[in-house]
Order: C-alpha cells, then sequence, then structure tokens
C-alpha cells in the first residue's frame, strides 16, 4: 500500500491490555468452521459472472472486442500474444479487481476457504483474457484481476456476511439481505440459490461474529490543487473488521477498509483502499507493551484532483501497543514491502495511455496516542518509489504525510480535524520531470458504530 488520504498502513485498535494477555494464554476457536464444498454450484456461479458482462457486451452495447471467433481464441492462446493495454485507468484499476472479486466469491461463498478460491480467481481471469475478448491478453490486466479480486473478494465476503443476522425476521432482515447482495453479489446469489434468503436460523456458524466497527465522517475541506485553492464537502467511511492481535493466523481476519468520496474534486470517489492481514506472528505481549509481526495483501485506488493512483502491494507490518503512566495509550506501526504494480499518471502520453505502470517498493511508519479513549492524536507518513515496466522510461516517487486529531464529543459522536499532503515526483529520460503536490485541511463530525462488542477502536491515519 502505498497512499490513502486520510488512513495508511495499519489502523490499530486500543485494547486493553488484560484482555490480550488473556488471549495469548488460551486457545480460541477458528474463525471460519469447515464447510460443504459444493464445485458445481461454484462452476455455474464463475460461468455467470463470465457470460454476463460478455453478453452484455456482444449484444448490448456491441463491442467490437466482443466479436471473438477461433482465430482470435488460437493467437490469444500464444504465449507470445500476451502485451500491456491502454484501457481508461477507472477500467483497469477498479473494474478488474472488482471483476476479479466476482470470480474469487462463486467459490468462496461455496464453502472454499480463502487459499482454496483463488484458482478459481486464477481460472476466471484467464478465461476472459485468452477466449472473451478479440484484444490481446493483458499482463496488467491478469494483475489486477486476480490479485485485485482477491483482496476485494475475500474483504466484500466478510462484510456481507456479518451485514446479514439469520435470527433476524421482516423489514429489516430483507433490508439486510439486500445490502448484502450490493456488498457482495455472488454470496447473495448464493442466499437465493440456497433459500438461505430471508429464512430465519439459530444456526449461529452461518453468521460472522467478528468484531467490527465503522467510522462514518461527515465535513469540509480545503484542498489545493494547480496553485489554486479549493472548497467542498467530503465524506468518509472506515471499517474495521476483526483486529490485529486476534486470530492473526487465519487471512483476512482483520481487515480496514477506507471510502472516500466528495464534491469539487475529480471524481465523486477519491479513495478506496483495503487492508487485508494474510498472516501474522506475536512477538512479545505483556501488561506494558504487546508487539505483533503482521504480513498484509493491500489494494488502493485513489484519484484527487492532483493526481491519480492505483496499485497492489504486499508489506510485513510490525504494529506495536504500549500502556503509559495516567491513561495514556501509545500505538505505533512501521510496515515496508514491494508493490506488485502501480499505475500513475504519465503528463507526456504513452501508447495513448496517460499513465503508466511500475513496480517498487513502499515504506510506511507512524503513531497515534489516546488519553482515556477520549482525545487521540495520530501522525503518520507513507513512501513509495516505482520504477516504470511499461510507459515511458522513468521513475516515481510518492509522498504522504497526514495527522488527525479526534475529540470525544458524547459517546459515539466525535470531532476530528486533519491536515496532510500527497507528493508525486515524476523523473523521466526524454520529457522534463513532474511534481504534483495535493496539500488538505479537513474538519469534520464523526459518529462511531460499534458491532459485536468490538473493543473500541481509534484511527491510525493509513
Amino acid at each position: 500500500m502505498i497512499l490513502t488520504s486520510d488512513a495508511f498502513a495499519q489502523v490499530i485498535p486500543v485494547l486493553e491490555v488484560p484482555a490480550v494477555v488473556d488471549s495469548v494464554k488460551r486457545k480460541r476457536p477458528p474463525v471460519e468452521p469447515p464447510r460443504e464444498k459444493h464445485f458445481g454450484r461454484a462452476a455455474l456461479q464463475l460461468g455467470t459472472s463470465l457470460l454476463a458482462p460478455f453478453i452484455y457486451d456482444k449484444w448490448v452495447v456491441n463491442k467490437d472486442y466482443a466479436d471473438i471467433n477461433l482465430s482470435t481464441m488460437g493467437r490469444n492462446l500464444k504465449p507470445s500474444a500476451w502485451e500491456w493495454d491502454r484501457d481508461p485507468f477507472q477500467t483497469n484499476q477498479f473494474g478488474h479487481p472488482y471483476h476479479g472479486s466476482l470470480y474469487f466469491n462463486s467459490f468462496r461463498a461455496n464453502g472454499y476457504n480463502f487459499w482454496e478460491s483463488i484458482p478459481g480467481t486464477v481460472a476466471g481471469t484467464l478465461t476472459w483474457e485468452l477466449l472473451a475478448e478479440t484484444e490481446r491478453p493483458s499482463i496488467n490486466d491478469a494483475v489486477n484481476t486476480t490479485y485485485g479480486g482477491i483482496v476485494l473478494g475475500e474483504m466484500t465476503y466478510r462484510l456481507s456476511n456479518m451485514i446479514v443476522n439469520n435470527r433476524g425476521r421482516g423489514f429489516k432482515r430483507n433490508a439486510s439481505e439486500v445490502l448484502a447482495f450490493v456488498v457482495s453479489p455472488m454470496n447473495g446469489f448464493n442466499r437465493i440459490l440456497t433459500g438461505k434468503w430471508g429464512k430465519s436460523t439459530r444456526n449461529t456458524i452461518e453468521r460472522d461474529s467478528s468484531k467490527v466497527l465503522a467510522e462514518f465522517d461527515l465535513g469540509v475541506r480545503r484542498y489545493n490543487a494547480d496553485n489554486r485553492g479549493r472548497f467542498g464537502w467530503y465524506g468518509h467511511m472506515k471499517f474495521l473488521y476483526g483486529t490485529p492481535y486476534q486470530g492473526y493466523r487465519t487471512p483476512f481476519s482483520n481487515i480496514v477498509v477506507n471510502i472516500e468520496g466528495g464534491k469539487d474534486d475529480s471524481s465523486m470517489v477519491n479513495l478506496l483502499s483495503v487492508y487485508g492481514s494474510l498472516a501474522g506472528w506475536r512477538i512479545k505481549s505483556n501488561k506494558q507493551i504487546n508487539h505483533v509481526a503482521v504480513l498484509s495483501a493491500n489494494y488502493d485506488y485513489i484519484n484527487n484532483q492532483a493526481f491519480f493512483y492505483g496499485g497492489q502491494s504486499v508489506k510485513i507490518n510490525l504494529i506495536s501497543e504500549f500502556t503509559l503512566p495516567k491513561k495514556f495509550k501509545l500505538t505505533t506501526n512501521l510496515g515496508a514491502g514491494p508493490i506488485l504494480l502501480g499505475a500513475v499518471p504519465d503528463d507526456h502520453i504513452f501508447n495513448k495511455r496517460n499513465y503508466d505502470y511500475g513496480m517498487g517498493f513502499a515504506v510506511n511508519g507512524g503513531g497515534t496516542i489516546a488519553l482515556s479513549d477520549k482525545i487521540c492524536y495520530g501522525i503518520h507518513y507513507n513512501g513509495g518509489y516505482l520504477n516504470t515496466v511499461n510507459g515511458n522510461p522513468s521513475h516515481y516517487y510518492l509522498h504522504t504525510v497526514s495527522n488527525e486529531l479526534d475529540v470525544t464529543l458524547v459517546k459515539k459522536l466525535s470531532l476530528v480535524a486533519e491536515s496532510g499532503y500527497f507528493t508525486l515526483q515524476g523523473n523521466y529520460k526524454a520529457f522534463p520531470d513532474v511534481t504534483k503536490n495535493y496539500p488538505y485541511v479537513r474538519l469534520s463530525a464523526r459518529y462511531t458504530v460499534n458491532f459485536n462488542n468490538a473493543d473500541r477502536y481509534k484511527f491510525q491515519p493509513r
């Protein structure tokens, strides 16, 4: 992960230390019990996720790239056919990962665990790239659809299961089913096929009981782009699923999702970032200190007035918690890892595409100090280096600094003030270098919703 607007790296919950120590002593039950696998139903849903967009492209909007035949299929099956495409940024960095999440959840919703659902994602990606288009198979699409699809797929699968209470009835239950369907269409479709939709049951295994906390911000922001200051309203949603300190041997037992949008910026959606833990190792735990190392999978989509960025990464994170005198608590994080593939804007245009693809390395660091969960202050840095692998010969540096003050007014409601900036520096061999800055200041009201008795989380900018 390189950038997000106001939340970077790892969000760390403020936990009571005795509970942390106690969790080490006793063995916790698995987050997800084994379930019966249904390959036929999974294959049917995978086929549906492939056929539905193909039928729309070919017979509804009459796209040329959908006029496939045996000749195009035979050409695409050759290893030499692979290339980098020039589709729009939104298509490659969001559309393809979202499509990949449908492949992933075709199997995930039918009894397959996280790792077992990955081959289905790969199969769906290759089927589409090799057989469903006249265009040559795309290297960047294969990465974005597969890796991005896995990250978005597991996140949406888990959150959709959190939304539905299988013991509920009536309008509230049906509304939750619809919302869960929107979050994860394949999981919702599977609930319809299996007759679970709207059916009341006391089977608690069917419901994810993980701790979840959601934060909703609404406020105003001032940002500077093209040397002009602008004002506008904005909204931000953050979902925190699980904790770094529990169940860390299970993939995505801890998930952080940030979504941001608003008026007077480049698009209504300015940010979508997903952090999911893959594995973790406890380093030290006592009444004063708690350390855990977490390997994470990250997806980022950013689109603001200054520049855009989209990419996927893997990071190792050192997450620490220190209990201090007089009800103070300090949490810190350090992270680093490879950027598997990132897209950054190129003002000089390459092959009719206004962005380059690169690979590189990302780092982050920061901390948050809290006083009795009433007043919190955090400051964080994220940086990254990308070397272009497809585009104009170049390399890029990305930097972000963010700091935030959160003051609780009444239960569930707090006032938040934040400032920070984004910087993108592009260094080119054949063109002048380019530097883009995006400083901002924000003021908002934050409403916090606590599900399943989650421990009180405090922000940690990512």
